[in-house]
């Protein structure tokens, strides 16, 4: 597991690997993220939008971008967590992401971003 705190609001992240498949005659690697984000700071607060950088071996980036998470845009009060999960799919049996969270302080109106800090994706038979 992954973590990180960024302005008081604290970012875990563990990941699996789901299995890997052949999709248009090229073989597809794919992985399941959990991500919990929780309010350690002082205020609500109200994650907006995400941004995510997905790295494979074979030097493909993909960039995400998209309102909420799964659907959603949770508000989180100080001491709540939301989590959720997700996944990506690769082109090799590892890689990277990493990326942050848009958010505006209800109190304030004032919007900041979150880091996600960067995690690995590795499928364990292809370790060594």
């Amino acid at each position: 597991m992954v973590q990180q705190v960024t302005k008081g609001i604290k970012i875990s992240v563990e990941t699996h690997f789901e299995g890997s498949f052949y999709k248009e005659y090229r073989i597809q690697y794919a992985f399941g993220y959990k991500v919990t984000i929780e309010n350690r700071s002082k205020e609500s607060v109200q994650l907006q939008a995400r941004e995510w950088t997905i790295l494979d071996a074979l030097n493909n980036i993909e960039t995400v971008i998209g309102e909420g998470v799964i659907g959603k845009k949770p508000v989180l009060k100080p001491g709540e967590s939301h989590t959720y999960t997700s996944g990506a799919l690769l082109s090799s049996p590892f890689g990277a992401m990493h990326g942050f969270y848009n958010m505006v302080n209800l109190s304030t109106s004032k919007k900041f971003d979150v880091a996600i800090p960067s995690f690995k994706l590795s499928a364990p038979y292809a370790l060594n």
